[in-house]
């Protein structure tokens, strides 16, 4: 069987201001296991006008064998990166998985076959946080960067759909010029998608062995960090049109219960009062953002 008779997959990789964490990503992806079963190739989308992904693409380009299109979308909207990297991707299967994650070498051959062995529409795997330095303990205690996990095969609804470690077929896409909302540009534009396209009559499942890492900096347990992003979490939830009554009605019953637990937590421990402080911003920025006010102005927050 000749290459072109082969299913494509396409590894799209949305970008923004991480070089380093890209080239980590890309080097990972050269060597990815096929057993001869599928080809891939890679796109990546630099959503930083400043191209501060290009010349990682390039010497990829240069020492790798698997084809790789660098491609600049210049708007800061990871919406709008995510529907350029769509309609660059030639393939059969599109795969997402986030800049600052690192797979398993069977990543992609664990994603295809569960995909195809069980006929479904897409598969979706577990992200496990990576330190390349160890955090303080309250960080590892409150578990702030642990994802939710399930057994393989099980069927997710669109809340827990994501686009970092997730395998798509081509044919979810058809008919869609731009299958990713731009006005979830901040964040939840990839649950907004899972969500249409379960209505929809799509079959997405999840599959525990097809592992990605995360790597988390220490940027990412800076205090100020965590609330700024539980902040933007928040204004984001708010600007989902499905969920806006039901999370209001939430969060306005839920802020003012955090912020009068959150002295009390201070005595259990810092992780859990960090917890409760996160929660409380996450639910604040939903009331800030009804009352027209932007907890969180960036559209990513990265440092």
């Amino acid at each position: 069987m000749d290459n072109n008779s082969k299913p494509h997959i396409v590894v799209c990789i949305c970008t923004y201001k991480r070089p380093n964490l890209l080239r980590r990503l890309l080097g990972d992806l050269k060597d990815q296991q096929t057993n001869s079963l599928f080809t891939y190739s890679i796109v990546v989308v630099d959503n930083d006008r400043g191209q501060s992904a290009k010349e990682a693409a390039s010497e990829f380009a240069a020492a790798s064998s698997v084809p790789i299109i660098y491609c600049g979308e210049p708007e800061q909207n990871i919406a709008l990166a995510r529907n350029r990297a769509v309609a660059n991707a030639k393939g059969d299967f599109i795969a997402f998985i986030d800049d600052d994650e690192f797979p398993t070498r069977s990543w992609l051959l664990t994603l295809f076959k569960e995909c195809t062995d069980r006929g479904v529409d897409g598969v979706l795997g577990p992200v496990k946080p990576h330190y390349d330095v160890q955090p303080p303990q309250w960080v590892i205690d409150g578990k702030f960067y642990d994802r939710p996990s399930y057994p393989t095969g099980f069927v997710i609804d669109w809340r827990k759909g994501r686009t970092g470690n997730v395998l798509l077929k081509r044919s979810v896409f058809e008919g869609m010029k731009e299958p990713f909302r731009v006005q979830f540009g901040g964040g939840a534009e990839d649950q907004d998608f899972f969500r249409r396209m379960i209505e929809s009559g799509k079959v997405f499942i999840w599959c525990d062995e097809a592992v990605a890492y995360e790597v988390v900096p220490p940027i990412r347990w800076k205090r100020t960090f965590m609330i700024r992003r539980a902040l933007l979490r928040g204004k984001m939830a708010f600007n989902h049109p499905t969920a806006r009554v039901r999370e209001i009605a939430k969060s306005t019953i839920a802020v003012p219960i955090y912020a009068v637990a959150l002295p009390f937590t201070a005595v259990l421990g810092h992780h859990r009062f960090m917890n409760c402080l996160l929660k409380l911003c996450d639910h604040g920025g939903k009331i800030l953002a009804l009352f027209g006010l932007n907890p969180a102005p960036a559209t990513y927050v990265t440092e």
